[in-house]
């Protein structure tokens, strides 16, 4: 990343009469702008008919940048095919499960196994690579545009003999895959491979270890096509880093761990959910994803919007002063980068509604005023691009455990994992704790507490990787409904939470769903969830009032596993959570009112930062580890140097 914070938006000249270039670009000095987005969705336009190119708007472009001394993350412009190839081969448009081939008309109008598709992609990839290769505007890849956003999963006969090949990849053999899958069960014992389909659209409830595997397949296709391009990319540019925009957060359909493993810097989108009461604590837990995926380095925030979006049912416009407390949220979260979708607001298209840099109404507007002086106060930071969020509490979350507990069949339809992670990450955001994400078997060491809210499949690696790192003196808190099955979607038998029996001193021999909330002796309450529990050496915290634990604490090895059996409301999680947090020693950057946000960016051994974001329409007063008493107006934001 480089030393000052990248600022701009994606840049579509293309849109454009030639002659707003300039004044585009005017304009982007004045605003503070130093990056653009460019070319994402220009495939028709760089070739209009097939093996033609024009490069010529681009060269222009490309120049004008480079004069102005603005950088360009410069994209393939793969994420959406032009309409002459869905007219050449319709073979490699996406189907979806019901059988139906989907028409161009949109973006994303491809299978991500067709063949076709990935031939001509690296064909323009590589023409874009070979011609701006030593351009001095060019500074990033851009790889495609939000994987999967569209297509993640497609049904169609080339994506079936993909998985099938993927399939023999995995498991070898006919007997691993069947027992993998349990397919004594419904009659569904594979003799050959090529009885093996997609989950397409069945009878009834397709099978369990299928659908997962096939989430899986789907998901690692789009990694494939993201590091066919970016290895032909590093083959003629070498120093020029790669990455591609994930939706961290908000995109479930394909493993962010996966990709971010691709990429040479984490970038993300996130845009606000007008529905969510409180939607800067969701920005919060997708800029902790984002930062947790880069390993805790500094990340790249590639879009979010400057007001309203197009695609909600109701697009809410941002209060003043949203837009700069939104980008101040993602910069003390880890970012290095903010930047927008888009520069210039579209006058055609779907998202002529979608908020920009540049609106509709011109300069003398809330929105330009706001970016200019976002842009300017971004300029003005020196010493925090480059440091670092560390985070003493992790949160763990794997997209496979999401697809396996998104079948249908489930004891209960109303246990969400993810809306379960970013509860518990809300309770700790109100805390004023600063958390990261982990996947269950990535390196968890470095924590002092890990949360498993709603871990429903847990390999053996990962199931020990939690005991291991409680035995060694961590403390662990996990919620109901984990550890319960293995990596194939299999029920872990003898008992429930089948991996975590032994760590936690418990043993559940049924699940009791609730239609009503249930009473604790405490004083809180159950939802939707409790169990059948028994102690087999843990010691009941909470009990519900009609008996049996609802909170239990097991000591392991150095270290302490705490259970709960149902789903606390939210007051009595936020108790258990400030409980396991004093435990472990988890403690707040700062001492601040509900609703002021205050998290810590530090260099090794060098400067520190504390942002403080008050959220509320009152004026606050944070309270610094030093003992420093700072007055935060309302709505705004302060950076303030740890000395």
């Amino acid at each position: 990343m480089p030393d000052v914070i990248a600022y701009g938006g994606d840049w579509n000249p293309e849109q454009w009469p030639e002659e707003t270039w300039h004044q585009d670009v005017a304009l982007m000095r004045d605003a503070g702008v130093n990056q653009v987005s460019l070319g994402i969705f220009s495939w028709s336009v760089l070739e209009p008919a097939e093996g033609v190119f024009d490069f010529g708007w681009l060269d222009r472009a490309m120049d004008l940048l480079a004069a102005n001394g603005i950088s360009a993350g410069l994209a393939t412009p793969t994420a959406s095919p032009p309409p002459w190839f869905a007219a050449s081969y319709p073979e490699a448009l996406p189907v979806d499960a019901d059988g139906r081939r989907l028409h161009h008309g949109s973006r994303q109008g491809f299978c991500p196994s067709s063949p076709i598709y990935r031939d001509r992609a690296l064909r323009v990839a590589g023409r874009i690579a070979t011609r701006y290769a030593g351009h001095p505007a060019l500074t990033l890849w851009h790889v495609h545009n939000e994987y999967g956003c569209h297509n993640a999963r497609c049904y169609c006969d080339t994506s079936a003999d993909a998985f099938r090949a993927w399939l023999r990849a995995r498991y070898g053999s006919l007997d691993a895959l069947n027992d993998a899958w349990g397919t004594a069960f419904w009659s569904q014992r594979y003799g050959d491979w090529t009885q093996i389909l997609p989950p397409r659209a069945t009878p009834s409830f397709t099978n369990p270890g299928q659908q997962l595997d096939f989430r899986r397949f789907s998901s690692d296709a789009l990694v494939e096509l993201y590091t066919a391009e970016r290895d032909l990319l590093r083959s003629i540019t070498p120093d020029i880093p790669v990455t591609t925009n994930l939706m961290a957060g908000a995109h479930w359909d394909m493993d962010c761990w996966a990709f971010a493993a691709e990429v040479d810097v984490v970038a993300t989108d996130h845009y606000l959910i007008g529905a969510r009461a409180e939607p800067h604590i969701d920005l919060a837990f997708a800029a902790d994803y984002a930062r947790s995926l880069n390993g805790g380095r500094p990340w790249l925030l590639m879009e979010h919007s400057t007001s309203a979006v197009n695609w909600q049912p109701r697009n809410l416009a941002k209060a003043p002063g949203e837009l700069r407390r939104n980008s101040f949220q993602h910069l003390a979260r880890g970012a290095d980068g903010i930047m927008f979708f888009q520069w210039r607001a579209s006058r055609a298209g779907a998202e002529k509604w979608h908020s920009a840099m540049l609106p509709h109404a011109g300069t003398d507007t809330k929105i330009f005023r706001e970016v200019t002086a976002l842009g300017a106060e971004l300029a003005g930071l020196d010493g925090v691009p480059g440091s670092r969020v560390t985070a003493e509490a992790a949160i763990l979350l794997d997209h496979a455990s999401v697809w396996a507990q998104d079948h249908p069949a489930q004891p209960s339809s109303e246990l969400d994992p993810v809306e379960e992670a970013k509860r518990w990450h809300a309770a700790l955001w109100r805390a004023g704790i600063t958390c990261d994400l982990a996947h269950p078997e990535g390196d968890l060491s470095g924590y002092r507490l890990v949360l498993v809210p709603m871990l429903y499949l847990v390999s053996d690696a990962g199931a020990a990787g939690l005991a291991d790192f409680t035995r060694a003196g961590g403390v662990t808190l996990v919620g109901p409904y984990s550890g319960i099955v293995d990596e194939h979607d299999r029920v872990r038998l003898g008992g429930y939470p089948g991996a975590w029996r032994e760590l936690l001193g418990v043993s559940v021999e049924e699940f009791f769903p609730l239609e009503g909330p249930i009473a604790l002796e405490s004083g809180g309450t159950g939802t939707v969830w409790s169990e059948l529990a028994h102690v087999t050496g843990a010691k009941v915290l909470d009990a519900y009032a009609t008996g049996g634990p609802a909170w239990t604490r097991h000591e392991q090895g150095g270290g302490a596993a705490h259970y709960l059996t149902t789903r606390l409301d939210d007051a009595a999680l936020a108790r258990v959570l400030a409980a396991v947090c004093a435990e472990a020693g988890v403690r707040p950057a700062a001492t601040a009112p509900p609703g002021v946000e205050v998290v810590r960016r530090a260099h090794a051994g060098g400067r520190a930062f504390l942002f403080a974001i008050n959220h509320t329409g009152a004026d606050a007063e944070v309270t610094t580890p030093g003992g420093a008493r700072v007055a935060v107006p309302a709505g705004d934001v302060l950076i303030l140097p740890e000395d």
